[in-house]
């Protein structure tokens, strides 16, 4: 009886990785599967979302709400940013599901 919970609350605390996102990605807002990766894979640089605290590792790296809000920039600026390696910046190799998804978030962050 006991092993049927413990099987259960095993999977329940689970660890999400970014591979589930091809689970879920058929019903969920590109925004919001944007803003899910970005926040684990940029978070450690950027201030991916409003609300969140200063990122651990460099803390003058650029918010996301600051480069959606760029005089000029576009959806395809983002994706030559994406694409392009920085001296700072890892060799982040995003599908284009992934780009595109980022893309839609930061985006959505654009105040008028």
């Amino acid at each position: 009886m006991l092993l049927p919970l413990v099987m259960i609350a095993a999977v329940g605390n689970s660890v999400f990785h970014p591979a589930d996102f091809a689970v879920i990605s058929a019903s969920v807002m590109p925004g919001r599967l944007g803003r899910a990766f970005a926040l684990q894979a940029c978070s450690v640089c950027h201030i991916v979302a409003p609300g969140q605290l200063t990122p651990p590792r460099i803390s003058n790296a650029v918010s996301f709400r600051s480069i959606a809000n760029t005089t000029g920039m576009n959806e395809m600026k983002l994706q030559a940013i994406l694409s392009t390696p920085h001296a700072i910046m890892p060799n982040l190799i995003l599908t284009p599901e992934e780009a595109a998804d980022v893309i839609t978030y930061v985006m959505s962050l654009r105040t008028p």
